[in-house]
């Protein structure tokens, strides 16, 4: 079984902001193979079925980002999954917007919902798929603000053709491995 966690702020505030790519992305998923989001365990929306011969759980996080380790851990332990078998997808300031990222381990970047995953799970060995959103303009000040806004226009473009993009190689990710994904989905 492969779990595939989005992470975001869950509540009709947050929806299509920057911060939740993560959300966008899985719920592209379900939508794209049909799997509904019809379940809620472990502070989480679930979302499951097959992709080749795979099980597959989807997670969306219903606490808010900075307590994303939460629900992640807790999946983790229940399923006794092996990091290896955990693919995160989340937004990230640092690269630039419509970026899709994906390494198959290490540190969170700053990015605080990854920081309470590494926190509560025995190590970093997990894949994570990183969305380039940008920066504000005026300096990080406004970064709070601007990852809990929607963009808008040819941002909101570039968001959602990212977006695609991080669903495509968390499929990839599934069929094919961290290897293949990065060395297609890596630009």
């Amino acid at each position: 079984m492969k779990l595939i966690a989005g992470l975001g702020n869950p509540g009709m505030r947050y929806a299509r902001t920057r911060h939740n790519a993560g959300f966008d992305t899985v719920d592209l998923i379900a939508a794209r193979q049909g799997w509904r989001w019809d379940a809620h365990r472990f502070r989480a929306a679930l979302a499951s079925g097959t992709f080749g011969a795979e099980k597959v759980l989807l997670l969306k996080p219903q606490t808010y980002m900075n307590d994303s380790g939460l629900a992640v851990a807790e999946a983790v332990r229940f399923y006794k999954l092996p990091l290896a078998d955990l693919l995160v997808v989340c937004d990230d300031l640092d690269l630039p917007l419509g970026r899709v990222r994906l390494r198959p381990s290490g540190s969170a970047g700053g990015q605080h919902g990854l920081e309470d995953i590494i926190r509560r799970l025995p190590g970093t060995g997990f894949a994570r798929i990183k969305i380039g959103v940008g920066r504000p303009i005026h300096g990080r000040d406004e970064n709070v603000d601007f990852l809990l806004s929607p963009p808008r226009g040819d941002e909101r473009i570039a968001l959602d053709a990212a977006i695609e993009r991080a669903a495509e190689a968390a499929l990839c990710w599934l069929a094919e491995g961290a290897e293949a994904a990065m060395n297609r989905y890596n630009a």
